[in-house]
């Protein structure tokens, strides 16, 4: 396993539509395992999408508390109620915006054997994949900051999300 580099917000494929993975081949098993050591690897951690580190697939590693989590082709099928709270990001490290979510959503995804799930969040959970799947349609968590800064979690330090949005360039338009 290798621990990837995980790219900065302006990195121009993180605004990029990831490609579906041809289902689990050897190299979404290494793609997986890097992803997961990566993720453990950096504090504040609770996700890593694929296009974090460079890589157009739609690939997801989470750990929101309860263990590792894969994500393989994640899809939304449903999302219900509505959620309000600080969301942070690994490509913006140390930083964090207030974001609204579903409250519950229900997702298909292949497990690591090539098998289809379906899974049912709430809370925590339901933010975390939701964040991830928008890395993998090029849509960052600032493009869904309400108020008009990002505030430093450690020291409280206020950034201006228009400065932030111009670095991490344009939402994409295939919303």
């Amino acid at each position: 396993m290798t621990i990837r580099t995980i790219l900065p917000f302006g990195d121009e494929l993180l605004r990029k539509k990831a490609k579906p993975a041809d289902g689990i081949t050897p190299r979404i098993e290494k793609l997986l395992d890097d992803m997961a050591e990566t993720l453990y690897a950096t504090d504040g951690r609770a996700g890593l999408a694929a296009p974090q580190i460079g890589i157009l697939r739609r690939v997801i590693v989470m750990d929101c508390g309860d263990g590792l989590i894969e994500l393989v082709n994640p899809e939304i099928l449903e999302m219900k109620g509505e959620q309000v709270g600080a969301e942070a990001c690994l490509s913006f490290p140390g930083y964090a915006g207030i974001v609204k979510r579903a409250n519950e959503i229900t997702i298909t995804t292949l497990n690591r054997q090539g098998e289809t799930e379906t899974i049912h969040a709430e809370g925590f959970l339901a933010r975390c994949i939701q964040h991830e799947i928008d890395h993998l349609d090029g849509i960052l968590f600032i493009d869904h900051v309400h108020g008009a800064t990002l505030y430093h979690e450690e020291n409280g330090d206020k950034i201006s999300i228009h400065q932030v949005r111009k670095i991490a360039g344009p939402a994409p338009s295939n919303r």
